[in-house]
């Protein structure tokens, strides 16, 4: 009976079970930081695009060029918004992502951000 009791660790079943939800969250996690990776790029794009100074088709056509060279697919220019006050562009976006999980599950990441030029 002491030797019983003595005994540590996990059984087969505990085993399975812990396999099965670190591999959900490493299938959920490889699908999540591509989605993050891509819009830490946008953020960088409309903060250049933000700086490039000129007017909104500036700004617009830098976000395009940056949005080519990062692949950025999730957004285009027409999807942001410009505003311009007194020598500062600020560039405001949002964008819904979907990750397909199983079966009739998604997960909904919404992402939203904004730049603002350092100004004249």
């Amino acid at each position: 009976m002491s030797s019983l009791r003595k005994q540590r660790g996990l059984s087969l079943i505990s085993l399975i079970v812990l396999g099965i939800i670190l591999g959900s969250i490493f299938v959920v996690g490889s699908q999540v930081v591509p989605s993050a990776v891509e819009y830490m790029n946008i953020k960088k794009a409309a903060k250049k695009a933000a700086n490039a100074g000129g007017n909104a088709f500036d700004a617009r056509r830098s976000f395009d060029l940056s949005a080519a060279a990062d692949y950025i697919t999730t957004i285009s220019s027409k999807d942001i918004q410009i505003v311009q006050n007194n020598g500062k562009t600020t560039i405001n976006f949002s964008y819904d992502k979907e990750i397909h999980l199983v079966g009739p599950a998604f997960l909904l990441i919404r992402y939203e951000g904004s730049e603002s030029s350092s100004g004249y």
